[in-house]
């Protein structure tokens, strides 16, 4: 049986568990393959309240730094070089909001804003770093390993 995390099992199914009144709850459970503590959750909820449909789920969790979203829009707007230190830093100081720096970084990316690099860096050398090898064929000198 498969089924995406966090979201109920499908009505049919809560409905074949509820219908199952006479067994036990091991026993249902391993019948619909599904854990003994649905079931039990499942009579359970059926009993206090009288539905047999799921209740609300609650497992979604707001981005710590969402409330400030446009502020921190406006202040890579205004500092598009700040590193990631410098935006958790000002974050902490100006808001009171500490964060780590994954959180830091995962808000920017959700933001779709990027961290420019200045420009007045030095440019990387583009070239050959080791040297050439010798072309196959290529006569070798013994005499320099000579010890004379």
């Amino acid at each position: 049986m498969s089924r995406l995390r966090g979201q109920p099992y499908g009505s049919d199914l809560r409905d074949r568990v509820l219908a199952a009144t006479g067994e036990t709850i091991r026993a249902v459970a391993t019948r619909f393959s599904v854990s003994p503590s649905y079931v039990s959750k499942v009579r359970a909820r059926l009993r206090e309240t009288g539905e047999a449909t799921p209740g609300p789920q609650h497992n979604h969790v707001r981005p710590r730094l969402e409330p400030y979203y446009d502020v921190l829009r406006a202040r890579v707007a205004e500092q598009t070089d700040a590193t990631i230190a410098e935006l958790r830093a000002w974050m902490a100081r100006e808001h009171g909001v500490a964060v780590s720096h994954p959180v830091m970084w995962e808000t920017l990316r959700r933001l779709n804003l990027t961290l420019k690099k200045s420009g007045s860096g030095r440019r990387s050398r583009i070239g050959r770093i080791l040297p050439r090898r010798a072309p196959p064929g290529a006569a070798y000198d013994q005499s320099s390993m000579r010890h004379g």
